[in-house]
């Protein structure tokens, strides 16, 4: 008899789409989804156990900033929201993933949608 494998969760967010985290104070835009987590064990279980979240939602990863630097994060599902504050990012690496139209979209390079 087979086991049956739970069907990975359809994403919230969507590449482009800029977020902030739940709990700590950090935005971002998306760069790429795993559908289920993808990182190491060492690194999920850095995540103290009260906060630590399920492997089984999808995982974003993020050109992320704070108010002292940028830099690259991998945050559940569970602990995005959507930032409709509409400030603009500064992170140095958005020209290179993404073009912005005039309404400060972003929108990933070499997609048409």
């Amino acid at each position: 008899m087979r086991k049956e494998t739970a069907k990975p969760r359809e994403a919230k967010y969507r590449i482009g789409q800029v977020v902030r985290h739940r709990f700590y104070p950090f935005r971002g835009v998306i760069y790429d989804v795993d559908p289920t987590f993808n990182n190491t064990e060492e690194w999920w279980l850095s995540i103290p156990e009260a906060m630590r979240p399920s492997k089984d939602q999808p995982f974003y990863h993020l050109l992320a900033e704070n108010a002292e630097t940028e830099y690259s994060a991998y945050v559940s599902e569970q602990n995005l929201l959507p930032d409709d504050s509409g400030e603009p990012l500064r992170h140095p690496d958005l020209e290179d993933k993404f073009e912005i139209d005039g309404e400060g979209n972003y929108r990933a390079r070499g997609r048409s949608n």
